[in-house]
C-alpha cells in the first residue's frame, strides 16, 4: 500500500494519536522516582542488594543519619569497617564495606533510561489546539482519500476506496484507530516486559560479579592455607606444593574465565536490550498511526526474540566454592619428623629396600 503525506484538519474534540504516548511516559516517570527525595533519580543512581534503587546522595543522607559517627570515607576506625542502614522501600538491612555508599554498584541501566526519558520529554511537541491543522497521510492511488483503515489480510494501512474498489476489496479490514490502539498497548506491554527483564539481567550480572569476587577470595584463602601447611615441611615437598597451588590457580582461572564469559554475554544482551528500549520509546512518540504500525510490528518481533534470548546460561549454585582444595599433611609431617639423615645404602652396600617403601608411602600421603 502506497501513501503520502498531506494535510487534513483534525476532527473536533479529537485527542490525536499521541494521547496514549503521554500516559505511557507518565507511567515510566513514576518508576523513576526516588523514594527518598520523591523526585526523578539524580545520577549517580546506586542499586542496593535488595535490588531497589536510590540516588547516591539520598543513600548517603540516610546512611549518615543511621551512622552519625561515620564522618567521611576512611577517616576513622568506623569507616574502616563500614556501616549499615535499612532500605527505605523494603527495610532490608544494607551492610556497607569501608567505602560506604561509594562501594555500592551504580545502576547504569536506570541512568540510561533516565537519559532516554529526558531526551524524549525535551522533544515532545506541545498539545495541538483543535483549530490547528495536523499532518495526515493520504492515499497515493486515491489522492483525496486519507488513510483510515487497516487491512488485516495484507497487514498494511489503506483507505476506504481501496477497500471498495481497489486491491483490498476482498480483504478483511478494521478501523485504523482500533488497530493502532491495540498494537500500541501490545508495544507498551512489551516495553514493560523488556524493562523487567533488563532489571533481572542487571541483578544477575551483579550476582555473577560477586561470584567472581568470592571465587578470587576463596582461591586466595586456599592458597594461603596450602602455603602454611607446606611451610612446615622440608625442601623435598616444595615442588609438590607448587603443583597443588597451580591446580587451585588453574581451576580459579577456569571458573573466572567461564563466569566472565557469561558476564560478557549478558552484558551484550543488556546493551542490545537498552537500545531496543530506546527504539521502542521513540516509536511510541510517532504521531502518525500508519508509520507507527509499520515500525511497531518490527519492534514487537525484536522484543519477542530478545525476551527468548534473555534465558541465558548462568553459573550453578555454589559454583564459586573452592573448598574442595583441602590437604591434610599431619601424617606426612609426623613421618618427616621421625626421618633422619642416611646414605641410602644398607650395611651390605645394597640399596635399602625400606627406603624405597618409605618414599612411596610419602608420595601416597601427600596426594591425600
Amino acid at each position: 500500500m502506497n501513501f503520502a503525506l498531506g494535510f487534513k484538519p483534525p476532527a473536533a474534540g479529537g485527542s490525536g494519536p499521541g494521547g496514549g504516548g503521554g500516559a505511557a511516559m507518565e507511567n515510566l516517570e513514576k518508576q523513576l522516582i526516588c523514594p527518598i527525595c520523591l523526585e526523578m533519580f539524580s545520577k549517580p543512581v546506586v542499586i542496593l542488594p535488595c535490588q531497589h534503587n536510590l540516588c547516591r546522595k539520598c543513600a548517603n543522607d540516610i546512611f549518615q543519619a543511621a551512622n552519625p559517627l561515620w564522618q567521611s570515607r576512611g577517616s576513622s576506625s568506623m569507616a574502616a569497617s563500614g556501616g549499615r542502614f535499612r532500605c527505605p522501600s523494603c527495610r532490608h538491612e544494607v551492610v556497607l564495606d569501608r567505602h560506604g555508599v561509594y562501594g555500592l554498584q551504580r545502576n547504569l541501566l536506570v541512568e540510561n533510561i533516565i537519559d532516554i526519558y529526558r531526551q524524549q520529554e525535551s522533544s515532545r511537541p506541545v498539545n495541538i489546539q483543535p483549530e490547528q491543522q495536523q499532518q495526515q497521510l493520504m492515499c497515493e492511488e486515491h489522492e483525496e482519500e486519507k488513510i483510515n483503515i487497516y487491512c488485516l489480510s495484507c497487514q498494511a494501512p489503506t483507505c476506504s476506496m481501496c477497500k471498495v474498489f481497489g486491491q483490498h476489496k476482498d480483504c478483511d479490514v478494521a478501523p485504523l484507530s482500533s488497530v493502532y490502539k491495540r498494537q500500541k498497548t501490545e508495544l507498551s506491554d512489551g516495553i514493560a516486559i523488556l524493562v523487567a527483564s533488563n532489571d533481572h539481567t542487571q541483578a544477575l550480572i551483579s550476582q555473577m560479579e560477586e561470584i567472581c569476587r568470592t571465587t578470587e577470595e576463596n582461591g586466595r584463602r586456599q592458597r594461603e592455607q596450602l602455603a602454611d601447611r607446606f611451610d612446615s615441611l622440608v625442601a623435598i615437598l616444595e615442588e609438590r606444593k607448587k603443583e597443588l597451588v597451580g591446580l587451585i590457580a588453574k581451576q580459579q582461572d577456569d571458573k573466572l574465565k567461564y563466569v566472565r564469559s557469561l558476564i560478557r554475554q549478558h552484558g551484550d544482551y543488556l546493551e542490545a536490550a537498552v537500545k531496543l528500549v530506546e527504539s521502542a520509546i521513540q516509536s511510541m512518540e510517532e504521531p502518525h498511526m500508519a508509520l507507527f504500525l509499520q515500525s511497531a510490528k518490527v519492534i514487537l518481533e525484536k522484543i519477542t526474540a530478545t525476551a527468548k534470548a534473555s534465558k541465558m546460561e548462568r553459573p550453578e549454585l555454589g559454583y564459586e566454592s573452592m573448598s574442595h582444595f583441602i590437604i591434610n599433611t599431619d601424617d606426612v609431617a609426623d613421618m618427616l619428623r621421625n626421618m633422619d639423615f642416611c646414605s641410602g645404602l644398607g650395611d651390605d652396600g645394597e640399596e635399602d629396600p625400606e627406603e624405597g617403601g618409605e618414599e612411596s608411602e610419602l608420595d601416597y600421603c601427600s596426594r591425600y
